[in-house]
Formats: structure tokens, C-alpha cells, sequence
């Protein structure tokens, strides 16, 4: 696997098209200071998205979906409860490859990948190119290329997230997903509309303390659109 240089694209300025495949993605680019902000679209990012019963689909079966972004132009979010087991973080680093050290730090950086300790549990984000990772975590940690979602919770992108949360300078919480969930415009909400999905608030006790083998009923319980 390698690491995406940058995530630009389609479903608006902030997820177009994913440059290259990756373990861990490059930096959530924000948008042109010239280019005028994108129509909020409802729900907004920060809610989560609760799979309904009438989804049979083994992707989203049960499936709780933090949105990161959702505009006009389409929707993004990360399934934060199918769990795949744990991985260390010297693979994950190893795995992910990629050249995101200065000149004359590469072969330094592996060696001190290689020798990080500890393994994080691994999520299934979603069926869109697993092979990307991103991180969900509190918002006491920040990098430039960190995207505020809401409510405390943020998401980023990068190997040295990974390397900081092996050395304990990380975020104090956070959840590690391989792919994304995606939608083109229009097209979540049609599916709210049919009711495949309720919403229920973010609370980041829900998105990175609760059981996930409970997380489904839990988020259901808690939905702001009536069944």
C-alpha cells in the first residue's frame, strides 16, 4: 500500500478525486481562499448516520456513520463500529509506504517505524477504497492538515499521527478506519428520505467509548428522525 499525497475532488473542493492508493491518506486540502463556501446541506457534518433495519446490505448492515462533510455537491462519512481486529503501528507504518519525511530522513524514519511499539485496533470505514486510511480523534490533538468535523471530534490523514500516538504524543482518543462511505449529490438525502438512515448527535462519548457490539442500538435509541 501507498500513501495519497492529498484527497481533492468531485464530491466538492474537499474529496475529488484520491491521488493513488494508500494506507493512510494525505492532508483534507480546505478550500481555495477565493472560492466561496459550499452549501450546508442537512443533516450537516458532525451527525452520525444510523443504518435503519430495512438495510440488508452486508456493507452497511447495522452500519453507524460519522459525517465528515455533506453539501450540495454530495456527502462523506467513516463507519465507526465493524471492527477488523488490531495491527501494530510499526505494519501500518510500514504498509503504508509513501515519502513524508524531508530529504536524507527516509531511511531514519523506517528505522524508527520499525521500531515503535504497540497495536491499534483497525475499523472497516466503508466499501470505498479500503486501502485509505484516516483518523478519527478528539480535538485535543491538531496537524495542519487536521479537519474540524464538530462537537470535539476532528479527523486526520497522516503517518505522523500514527508515529505520534506509538511515542504517546497522540490524541488521548481516537479510531483508525481503512476506507470511507461516499455519496454523490443528492443522493443521502434520498436516502433519508426513504428512510434507510436516521441521525443521532455526535457525542464523542458515543464515537469512541461505547461497546461497538452495542454502538448500532445505542445511536438507533438516540435517533433525532423519528422511525
Amino acid at each position: 500500500m501507498k500513501i495519497a499525497r492529498k484527497i481533492a475532488g468531485k464530491l466538492i473542493c474537499w474529496l475529488a478525486a484520491l491521488a493513488g492508493a494508500a494506507a493512510l491518506a494525505g492532508a483534507l486540502p480546505a478550500p481555495a481562499a477565493d472560492a466561496p463556501p459550499p452549501a450546508a446541506a442537512d443533516p450537516p457534518a458532525g451527525q452520525l448516520l444510523v443504518a435503519s433495519r430495512a438495510i440488508q446490505d452486508p456493507r452497511f448492515y447495522h452500519s453507524v456513520i460519522l459525517l465528515v462533510r455533506h453539501d450540495q455537491s454530495g456527502a462523506f462519512g467513516i463507519v465507526i463500529n465493524h471492527p477488523l481486529g488490531e495491527r501494530p503501528l510499526a505494519a501500518l507504518l510500514a504498509e503504508s509506504g509513501g515519502k513524508d519525511a524531508g530529504p536524507g530522513k527516509k531511511g531514519d524514519d523506517k528505522s524508527a517505524d520499525a521500531a515503535l511499539p504497540g497495536a491499534i485496533p483497525v475499523y472497516l470505514g466503508g466499501p470505498v477504497q479500503p486501502q485509505l486510511g484516516f483518523v478519527i480523534h478528539g480535538s485535543d490533538y491538531r496537524r495542519p492538515e487536521t479537519l474540524a468535523v464538530a462537537g470535539g471530534i476532528a479527523l486526520t490523514a497522516s503517518k505522523a499521527l500514527l508515529r505520534d500516538i506509538g511515542r504517546h504524543k497522540g490524541p488521548a482518543k481516537y479510531l483508525f478506519a481503512l476506507g470511507y462511505a461516499g455519496w454523490g449529490a443528492g443522493q443521502l438525502e434520498a436516502e433519508i428520505a426513504r428512510h434507510d438512515w436516521f441521525t443521532a448527535t455526535a457525542d464523542p462519548a458515543l464515537v469512541f467509548d461505547a461497546d461497538r457490539e452495542t454502538l448500532w442500538q445505542t445511536a438507533l435509541d438516540r435517533r433525532t428522525r423519528e422511525l
